[in-house]
């Protein structure tokens, strides 16, 4: 969901040399072996809100969810779920998925706690760009469907428009051009796939390009896919355009995070909210990215229409409290407060729903919800007028 990664040069000519030049592609670190001496694959992938989980199976283990993350540097295993499977860290792992086989140099141990509680998932990888350098992916969000190529066979004929990377310590980089404020302007945004925003862009970057307008309408964020949000806030733009796709009334986070590095240029990030758009192919040995507008492509962008921040925590994620309430909005007219657990949605109990399924509900506008609430021990049903507020 979700997630930056933060690298600051250690000197001032470095950052020069770095804004003045595109650093390389990174090279295959893994090894792709395709099954029957083929050069594809079609992956089952499961696709929770806009970010994208991958079966897979280390030096033979039982399977485990990878989420496909193109800002991650390296591909990692929650260090939790490598002792369950009792599969050790280090050089010299094996992933294997349906039809292809990858070896990486190392595979590396990590733990993050919060984002259990933030997804609504139990953490178990992450597929780096190790992975995405050994292959050519194919994400197609309207068909929820994922195949990797073998980058030596790989050769593209669809209508999609090809556009070129740049990379910036291993993350790529795309162009694009967004209108805030009354201005148009070119930038640089990252491509983020663990990302579940459309598009985040940093205040900063709108400060010193003087994109703020007092007509510009802003909400607070207050969904949980993103760390960091504190202070964060969600508006329209009136134009986001990739290569020559255009996007009316995209919504997009103002963010007062940093990005990395200290490139002028760099606005921003493009997220799985943008991205569902498109089926894309990220080929980063030949340092493009295909997009192709698909049947989705015209589909509204919608917030959370509640005001409610959820996080997931308890035995199968299926305890849903809420932890922020904003004023003025859908869940406090309801009388909803911080604290109170989400028992069921319109008798459906909350042992049948999940985080994703609830932050769907609350971003559509179909009937008034009956909520059932756990609070202070007691049980309270309130009803939930769900309106756009942005």
């Amino acid at each position: 969901m979700l997630l930056l990664a933060f690298c600051l040069g250690v000197r001032a000519q470095h950052d020069q040399q770095a804004r003045t030049a595109t650093p390389p592609a990174p090279q295959p670190a893994a090894i792709a072996r395709f099954a029957f001496g083929g050069n594809a694959a079609e992956i089952p992938a499961d696709f929770i809100d806009n970010l994208i989980f991958l079966p897979v199976h280390v030096n033979q283990s039982q399977p485990s969810l990878f989420q496909l993350d193109s800002t991650a540097t390296s591909t990692s295993i929650d260090s939790g779920r490598a002792a369950e499977l009792g599969v050790a860290g280090g050089p010299n792992a094996v992933l294997q998925m349906e039809g292809v086989e990858l070896s990486l140099p190392a595979l590396t141990l990590v733990a993050r706690p919060d984002f259990n509680a933030r997804v609504g998932r139990e953490y178990e990888g992450t597929l780096g760009n190790d992975f995405l350098g050994a292959v050519v992916i194919e994400i197609n969000y309207a068909r929820r469907t994922v195949r990797l190529f073998d980058p030596a066979a790989f050769q593209y004929s669809g209508r999609g428009k090809a556009l070129p990377l740049k990379f910036m310590n291993g993350i790529p980089i795309v162009q694009a051009k967004f209108n805030a404020g009354g201005k148009t302007i070119d930038a640089d945004f990252i491509l983020n796939t663990a990302l579940d925003v459309p598009v985040v862009i940093s205040n900063r970057y709108l400060e010193a390009h003087r994109f703020f307008s007092a007509r510009t309408r802003t909400i607070p964020a207050v969904d949980q896919q993103t760390e960091g949000r504190e202070g964060d806030t969600l508006a329209r733009l009136p134009l986001f355009q990739i290569g020559p796709f255009t996007v009316a009334q995209s919504i997009a986070e103002f963010s007062k995070r940093n990005l990395p590095g200290n490139d002028p240029r760099l606005a921003g990030e493009i997220g799985g909210g943008m991205l569902r758009r498109f089926m894309i192919t990220l080929d980063f040995l030949r340092q493009q990215a295909i997009f192709d507008a698909s049947s989705d492509f015209r589909a509204d962008d919608e917030a959370d229409m509640s005001g409610l921040s959820i996080s997931a925590s308890g035995p199968g994620l299926k305890r849903f409290e809420i932890t922020d309430v904003r004023s003025g909005t859908p869940g406090s007219d309801a009388g909803i407060q911080k604290g109170d657990v989400i028992a069921g949605i319109d008798d459906e109990p909350a042992a049948d729903l999940s985080l994703a399924a609830i932050h769907t509900l609350f971003r559509q506008i179909t009937h008034p919800y009956k909520l059932l609430l756990e609070r202070n021990g007691q049980t309270v049903t309130v009803t939930l007028k769900v309106r756009r507020l942005l």
